[in-house]
């Protein structure tokens, strides 16, 4: 989050006091530099720390601080700083007297407010002075903070920092105290960032993780030449890397070499020198190498890091088209190729040498903060630390919002000011094999010079979903009229960030628009990025319908790609917005001539417009009623859509869409007129007597035999013929279709019961019997229609008993009970066994059977059994009548997922299933191993006495044994 300091450079260049000499221009300014305004216990440590960029003794003269209240945005103390100067250092303490070292100005304890609040740094003999309101006359620089994420105060961040958020002091950063530091990232472009304490020195500003595994971290010009790249301590390294060295006057490769990473030291540093006898070194630069970043004179040419191998940057072949890891371009005056600033840095100025550290050699050192590559503007001149900590001390750079006396400051418009950034023109296929007429066209809405800082233009291929191209516009601003020019060099007038010819791909592809102050939007291994995203277009060429799909689905949901027309001129034609404002609509879009830097050749509409109030969103909004004309075979059965509202409320600002499920898109977008009636009823249909007319459409049946209705709330626009389901901006949708993609788009559930029209049914519509649950398949049943009158809906009327146990077939008795009562607490369980049960009695009896008739039946568990009782609710008479006899007939419910259903009462059921089952086959089985070990035993002693002889002289002889003894 970067804020806005130092508006005025002349309050920046002051004398230094006790030596007479006077800063000159560039030579820094004084910035908040840290504040901790929330320590842990009784914020005993509390402390502002202002700095002067230039490193170096300054006056304070004519400075004052102001302290701000965020409840009433008033002044609650000032402190007047003249006569007072920064230390050496450049720094300059207010606080506590507990805080070390000791500053200059001692507050009491707890003085400094903990947010919402602001702090102001001015200059200027303005009066400042406790109670007055917040005001921006002479102001230098400011933070407004807060210390808890839900506080807001527009007045205190439109006034001292315009555009941009307060900054939260983040109590779970760490364990001890922490403080919002701010930390140069490249150029001038400055954040705040959460910290460790650090009053009166350098604050630690760490980088975020970085967005490449390896980066150039410092390079050595001229004498003792070496390159030292950093990566974090535990990288990988099987990735193959090559270092390639460009002339920067052919833009031709001039050296390459393998990298091979083995290792890194602690510090997460390799480095390559030609220096064989530093015992830092992790790779041998050769001598042609060496050489060649040791020539004497202008040096101008590049330094760049590759995914891949030497054998693909050979020496002497152009400048590769290749993204490169990182790369560092660099000038000393001489004439410098443009492909090289266009390809390896785009947006970014190489490194400027000056004639000082071409004498004897320079090393660059990455000092900034930013965790993006490709970015010069980090770099700072310096003493050479190879393999050791980078040297970064006297910035002398102030934020870019620093203007000279009497100039103009360039406003850091933002979400909180008046307007945005928009795409407004792209041409991305311009006539001719060079396509060098190619140019994206940004527009503040605002109409008038704004900063580009912070904000980030990507350029995404349409078949791997990842962009080919970010390019950052921190530093740049719109013209006064707020047009922003990017394009080849061909393009007229001539663009402020120049491309290479044959840069914008042709589609199917996307440009995207972001804001994202800490660096680019995508990192690698991410998905489309939507944080920060203000507008996008997604575009395709002749005979790419297809592709795309997943940025059109994240970029510009729900809308048909654009397609640059070349049938629409003999010349050239581009995408331009006409009409509308509103960002990432497709619809606003047209094919004209060419406009770069001027008003859009709009057909209709010259200008732009502003975009046309929407009314709010309203509760109590919901669709009530749906009939399709060809849902029975009855001859009067009629289509229509009937919703309910409060009473006489307006219903414009409301749009209805009717999609079919083959294919699934919209085939119908009704923009409503007109309010609810005094019941709060509003009809659209085919007859005379309702608010709106169904379209006719080609098939003769505007609402579908499957498929869904949709309530949206926003502009006609955004809800355009042909779109695809979203859920975006969606109030309420019934699905009638078994369609996954329309019910997981429309629906929080997949659950669905998916009625079944049958002529024998009669006239017949979806009628919603629940006057509050949105979007869900659970309020709805098949029932007579009954348009502009309440719903017919089952009732108390025809009621039915039912007590129905369901278990599944495998259920074992120890854990029956604990997972009957989990099910009970799982969400969406007991809907989707309502829809089951639904289902089934629905394809038994015929009736037009649905999950609201169930509503009155309540679920328990029942000796571990998963139990339904209570009362069915019917229609009529002759449904409840249908339903009994269907429970009747049905002896076991064979529902999904393996489960069953038999009446509670059934005792065979516990028998044979469920938990009791388990008990019966273990006394069976017992019996039946009992049952055999008798019969073995049996045959054994029968078996035994057959084969052993009888003692004869024990045995008594009688008449009738005598004569048969083996009996």
């Amino acid at each position: 989050m970067t804020m806005r300091p130092c508006l005025l450079l002349y309050s920046c260049l002051w004398a230094l006091a006790g030596v007479g000499l006077v800063l000159s221009l560039g030579e820094g300014c004084l910035l908040i530099s840290e504040v901790n305004a929330d320590n842990p216990g009784l914020d005993t440590t509390e402390f502002v720390e202002l700095y002067h960029s230039s490193g170096q003794r300054a006056s304070l003269e004519g400075y004052s601080l102001v302290f701000y209240n965020g409840n009433g945005n008033m002044a609650y103390k000032v402190l007047n700083l003249t006569g007072y100067v920064t230390e050496d250092s450049g720094y300059f303490l207010v606080g506590s007297a507990s805080v070390s070292p000791r500053p200059a100005i001692i507050l009491q304890a707890n003085s400094i407010q903990n947010g919402l609040d602001g702090i102001a740094l001015y200059h200027g003999e303005n009066g400042y002075s406790i109670g007055m309101k917040v005001t921006a006359t002479g102001l230098v620089d400011a933070i407004v903070y807060k210390s808890r994420r839900s506080d807001s105060s527009g007045v205190l961040e439109e006034v001292l920092t315009p555009g941009k958020p307060s900054f939260l002091e983040d109590e779970s950063f760490q364990l001890g105290d922490e403080s919002i530091e701010r930390c140069w990232l490249s150029g001038s472009n400055w954040t705040f960032q959460a910290g460790t304490p650090s009053p009166g020195s350098t604050n630690p500003c760490t980088s975020p993780s970085i967005n490449s595994p390896v980066q150039i971290s410092e390079l050595r010009l001229g004498e003792g030449v070496f390159l030292e790249l950093s990566m974090p301590q535990h990288a990988p390294n099987s990735t193959p890397l090559a270092l390639v060295l460009l002339d920067g006057v052919t833009a031709t490769v001039s050296f390459s070499m393998d990298i091979q990473i083995q290792d890194s030291t602690s510090k997460g540093l390799f480095l390559i020198t030609s220096d064989r006898g530093n015992v830092s070194v992790s790779q041998v630069l050769p001598p042609e190498g060496a050489s060649l970043l040791q020539q004497p004179g202008a040096l101008v040419g590049a330094v760049v890091l590759y995914s891949g191998g030497v054998a693909d940057y050979p020496t002497g072949s152009p400048l590769s088209q290749d993204q490169p890891i990182d790369a560092l371009v660099y000038t000393g005056g001489g004439e410098l190729n443009p492909n090289l600033t266009q390809t390896l840095i785009p947006g970014r100025e190489p490194f400027l040498l000056s004639s000082r550290f071409q004498e004897g050699g320079v090393s660059l050192s990455r000092c900034g903060a930013a965790k993006w590559s490709r970015d010069p503007g980090v770099f700072l001149g310096g003493r050479p630390t190879p393999g050791q900590t980078n040297e970064c001390l006297g910035l002398g750079l102030c934020p870019h919002t620093v203007v000279a006396q009497g100039g103009t400051v360039i406003p850091a418009v933002g979400p909180s000011g008046q307007g945005e950034f928009l795409l407004s023109e792209v041409n991305a296929d311009s006539p001719g094999a060079r396509e060098d007429y190619e140019f994206i066209e940004i527009r503040h809405t605002s109409g008038q010079q704004a900063s580009l800082d912070g904000v980030w233009l990507l350029l995404f291929n349409g078949f791997n979903n990842k962009p080919y191209q970010q390019m950052d516009l921190t530093g740049h601003s719109t013209d006064p009229h707020g047009f922003f020019l990017l394009g080849s060099s061909g393009v007229t007038p001539r663009p402020s960030i120049v491309l290479p010819p044959n840069t914008v791909q042709n589609g199917p592809d996307a440009v995207a628009l972001y804001r994202s102050p800490q660096g680019p939007p995508f990192s690698q291994g991410d998905s489309i990025p939507t944080e920060g995203l203000l507008d996008a277009v997604v575009y395709r060429s002749r005979g790419s319908d297809k592709g795309a799909k997943a940025l059109g689905e994240v970029l510009t949901p729900g809308q048909p790609h654009l397609l640059e027309d070349p049938s629409f001129s003999s010349l050239d034609e581009s995408l331009s917005r006409c009409g509308s404002l509103k960002p990432r609509l497709l619809a606003a879009f047209q094919v004209t001539l060419l406009t770069p830097m001027k008003e859009n050749a709009c057909a209709l509409e010259p200008t732009l417009h502003p975009q046309p109030t929407l009314e709010p969103k309203l509760d109590g909004f919901v669709i009530f009623e749906v009939a399709g004309a060809n849902w029975t075979n009855a001859t009067n059965q009629q289509a229509f859509v009937e919703l309910r509202a409060p009473p006489q409320s307006s219903m414009v600002g409301y749009v209805l869409v009717v999609f079919e499920q083959e294919p699934i898109r919209a085939s119908i977008s009704i923009p409503l007129t007109g309010e609810s009636n005094s019941l709060g009823f509003y009809l659209i249909g085919t007859s005379v007597s309702t608010n709106q007319r169904l379209p006719v459409v080609s098939n003769g049946t505007p609402i579908p035999q499957r498929g869904a209705v949709a309530l949206y709330h926003g502009f006609p626009s955004s809800f355009p013929v042909g779109m695809t389901a979203s859920n975006l901006s969606l109030v309420d949708a019934v699905v009638f279709s078994d369609d996954q993609e329309l019910l997981q788009t429309l629906t929080p559930s997949s659950q669905l019961y998916s009625p079944e029209f049958r002529p024998e049914l009669g006239l017949v519509s979806l009628s919603r019997c629940s006057c509050c649950e949105l979007r869900t398949p659970q309020a709805w049943t098949p029932s007579k229609p009954t348009p502009q009158n309440d719903s017919l809906c089952p009732s108390q009327t025809f009621p039915l008993e039912l007590d129905l146990c369901v278990s599944k077939q495998e259920s074992k008795r120890g854990n029956a009970e604990t997972d009957c009562r989990k099910w009970l607490h799982r969400e969406g369980s007991r809907e989707a066994m309502r829809s089951e049960v639904a289902l089934y009695l629905e394809s038994h009896c015929h009736c037009g059977f649905s999950p609201v008739h169930l509503h009155e039946a309540q679920f328990s568990c029942y000796e571990g059994l998963i139990r339904l009782s209570g009362h069915i609710l019917a229609l009529s008479e002759d449904q409840r009548n249908n339903i009994n006899q269907t429970l009747k007939n049905t002896s076991l419910m064979q529902l999904s997922g393996g489960l069953v259903g038999m009446s509670c009462q059934e005792p065979e059921f516990y028998r044979s299933k469920g938990s009791e089952m388990t008990s019966g086959w273990e006394i069976a089985l017992v019996f039946a191993a009992l049952l055999v070990v008798g019969l073995a035993v049996a045959v054994a002693a029968y078996c035994y006495r057959r084969r052993r002889p009888l003692n004869y002289s024990s045995i008594e002889l009688n008449n009738q044994g005598e004569g048969n003894p083996d009996f």
